[in-house]
C-alpha cells in the first residue's frame, strides 16, 4: 500500500490505522534498499506543505519536518545555527541536500548524522503529531541508540524546534572524514559559543557527533570554558576527562584510537573557527 496524504491529520489519521514507512526526501530509504524493491505499506509526506518552512516565532525557530538541507543553508538565520547551515552544506551532494530532509536525518539516527551535533548544541527539541494530539522530545532523548529513536509507530515527526535563547552565540561546525566531501563522518563538531562584553565566555556548547552511539555534549567542557578569555588556543584547556563521555568504535572509516585521538584536535580547532 501506498498513501501521500495532503495534510498532517490524514498522515495521521492512516497511522493510526497501521503502522507504515514513512518517505520524505527519500535519501536514506532509497540507499539502504540496494538492488531491492520498496515493499510494505508506505506514507509518503511529499504532499504536505504544511511541514516545510522555517518560522521564527516569540520563542522559537520553528522548521518544518520535510524542510531540505539545501533551504537551510540558503536561510537567513542568526549566527548560533551558522553551525547548522554548515553541516547542512556538509550533507552529501546537491542532489542529496535538495531532497534530504532534517527530519530524515534525525529518524535515521546514524551516529554519523551530520545534522545532529548542531541542533544538540542548540538544545533542540522534537515535536512529533498523531491522531492523539502532539509532544515534544529534546533531541538528546528522541535519539535512543544506535538507529533507534522514541518515535512511536502511530506517529510522525512534523517539526524541530530551536530555542531564541542562544541566537546570539556564534557556532561553527568542523567534520572529518576521509576526503573533503561526500564522505560519512570520522568525527565531527558543532560549538557555539556566547560572550559577554569584556570577551569572556558566558556560554559555551559543545556536542561530538560519530564518537559514540548516539551524539553526545561535552557538558564538562562547556563548564571548564565558562568565564575564560575568548580567543585563540582554547583547545589547550582540553583535558581527558572532558571526553569521558565519548566511547568511539573500531570500523571502515577509522580505528577508536585515531577517534579518540582526533576528536580533541577537531574539537580545539572548532573552538578557533567559532571565534574567528
Amino acid at each position: 500500500m501506498y498513501l501521500r496524504p495532503r495534510t498532517v491529520d490524514e498522515a495521521c489519521e492512516a497511522l493510526a490505522v497501521e503502522p507504515m514507512r514513512i518517505l520524505a526526501g527519500g535519501t536514506d530509504i532509497f540507499p539502504g534498499l540496494g538492488d531491492k524493491p520498496l515493499t510494505g505499506a508506505v506514507l509518503d509526506l511529499s504532499a504536505i506543505e504544511g511541514l516545510s518552512g522555517i518560522e521564527f516565532g516569540v520563542d522559537l525557530i520553528r522548521i518544518g519536518a520535510r524542510t531540505t538541507w539545501s533551504a537551510i543553508a540558503r536561510a537567513a538565520l542568526p549566527p548560533a545555527l551558522h553551525a547548522l547551515q554548515q553541516a547542512a552544506r556538509e550533507i552529501g551532494a546537491i542532489q542529496i541536500q535538495n531532497a534530504g530532509t532534517i527530519a530524515g536525518n534525525l529518524c535515521n539516527a546514524s551516529p554519523a548524522a551530520d545534522g545532529v551535533p548542531p541542533l544538540l548544541a542548540l538544545d533542540a527539541r522534537v515535536e512529533l503529531r498523531s491522531a492523539k494530539g502532539t509532544r515534544e522530545l529534546a533531541l538528546a532523548d528522541f535519539i535512543t541508540g544506535y538507529r533507534r529513536t522514541a518515535r512511536r509507530p502511530d506517529e510522525l515527526v512534523s517539526a524541530v524546534l530551536v530555542p531564541r535563547s542562544i541566537e546570539a552565540g556564534r557556532s561553527a561546525f568542523l567534520k572529518l572524514g576521509a576526503r573533503k566531501y561526500l564522505v560519512i563522518s570520522i568525527a565531527m563538531v558543532a560549538v557555539i559559543i556566547a560572550c559577554d562584553d569584556e570577551g569572556r565566555i558566558v556560554e559555551a556548547r559543545i556536542a561530538v557527533g560519530a564518537c559514540s552511539e548516539v551524539a553526545r555534549r561535552l557538558t564538562a567542557l562547556e563548564t571548564a570554558l565558562v568565564g575564560t578569555k575568548a580567543g585563540p588556543g582554547l583547545g589547550a584547556m582540553i583535558e581527558p576527562e572532558h571526553l569521558a563521555g565519548l566511547a568511539p568504535i573500531d570500523d571502515v572509516r577509522a580505528s577508536a584510537e585515531y577517534r579518540r585521538d582526533a576528536v580533541r584536535t577537531l574539537i580545539a580547532r572548532t573552538l578557533d573557527a567559532t571565534l574567528q
